[in-house]
């Protein structure tokens, strides 16, 4: 059974991937699904894998396999196909020499399958921003923000980045700028200028972008057609390194009960993540929402609670076959809670929601 799984998972990660604007992926993950069907040199590296392809997202990890090669300057001949050097690419020309790194560098492939992909999209911090704002705009209080699930941290930094649509745009301090097609009113309160007064963040695995390799490990999962995605990548990380963000290497649960249990008995406390809370057990998810109910049943008005996050709508009681995320809000004292905008997980496309 699992030989036909990761096929099939090839197959579905392809779909998505040509969804949102990657044809290279799509179709290197189709002839890697081929390959793997015919018993080829990718059914000798991953026809063993014991967990869950889907789950552990094999596909991904295959590519990124590749894509960190093409980039880290290892492999010559990988890199004079992958798009970057070779925009008129074709997979006839790009598989063979797939086929042939695959088959004689095997070891490194099978050690960088070992780590999980991480997807620090910065572009979800416009369907973010909105709640921000929101907050901002409502609470006349410094904001002390905890972020979990954060990878490699770099959306710590949404208050820094620019945003632009083609009917609203907001100016930030760097020139890192977030942009994204955009359906219905432009978020309220533009002009707000939130007050941080602190950041902090865990990742059960965090990278540290201030170290070379692993930045290049976090690039290396950016699909390789996509330039824009990968230079405002290469943005954010640089801007990181200067406002020198840090990620607590932690289990989000235990790290966010000592942040609530430690927070200050005045300001706006804003727990927030993005396509995150589909990877914790069922167990920690659970425990993660009461931990945030019991804070925001204590909250006052002088220390309120937010919640803000960016996730799979059947989280919250959405369609499970959507395939979109929602933005949800919710506040206390009060626990009111509201969705802002939906889009996919690469926020290509957001539009605002009728409840906003």
């Amino acid at each position: 059974m699992m030989p036909d799984r990761i096929t099939a998972h090839f197959h579905e990660q392809a779909g998505w991937c040509r969804d949102l604007g990657s044809p290279f992926t799509a179709q290197l993950l189709i002839a890697l699904a081929r390959d793997f069907k015919a018993t080829g040199i990718t059914h000798g590296l991953v026809s063993e894998w014991s967990g869950n392809p889907r789950r552990d997202a094999l596909g991904l990890r295959l590519v990124g396999a590749l894509h960190h090669a093409a980039l880290n300057g290892s492999a010559p001949a990988l890199t004079a196909v992958y798009p970057a050097q070779n925009p008129a690419w074709t997979m006839a020309s790009v598989w063979p020499v797939v086929e042939d790194y695959l088959a004689t560098q095997g070891d490194t492939v099978r050690a960088f399958l070992r780590s999980a992909p991480q997807t620090n999209e910065t572009r979800r911090c416009i369907a973010l921003l909105p709640g921000f704002l929101d907050l901002a705009a409502r609470f006349d209080s410094p904001m002390d923000l905890l972020e979990i699930g954060a990878s490699a941290g770099l959306n710590q930094n949404w208050d820094h980045y620019a945003y632009r649509t083609a009917n609203w745009k907001r100016p930030g301090p760097s020139d890192v700028v977030i942009s994204t097609e955009w359906t219905g009113p432009a978020p309220a309160h533009l002009a707000a200028s939130p007050t941080i007064r602190s950041r902090a963040a865990c990742d059960l695995n965090p990278l540290d972008i201030t170290a070379d390799a692993e930045a290049l490990q976090l690039k290396a999962y950016v699909w390789a057609d996509q330039p824009a995605r990968l230079a405002r990548l290469d943005g954010a990380i640089a801007l990181a390194r200067k406002t020198g963000l840090r990620v607590d290497k932690a289990d989000a649960a235990d790290w966010l009960e000592t942040q609530l249990a430690s927070r200050r008995p005045d300001g706006l406390t804003v727990i927030y993540h993005s396509v995150f809370l589909i990877y914790p057990p069922q167990e920690t998810r659970e425990r993660i929402r009461a931990l945030i109910e019991t804070a925001g049943a204590a909250a006052t008005p002088a220390a309120p609670l937010a919640w803000l996050c960016f996730e799979p709508e059947p989280l919250f009681g959405g369609e499970p076959a959507s395939g979109m995320m929602r933005t949800r809000l919710q506040t206390w004292p009060g626990g009111a809670a509201r969705f802002l905008n939906q889009s996919d997980g690469h926020v290509t496309s957001v539009r605002v929601l009728e409840e906003a």
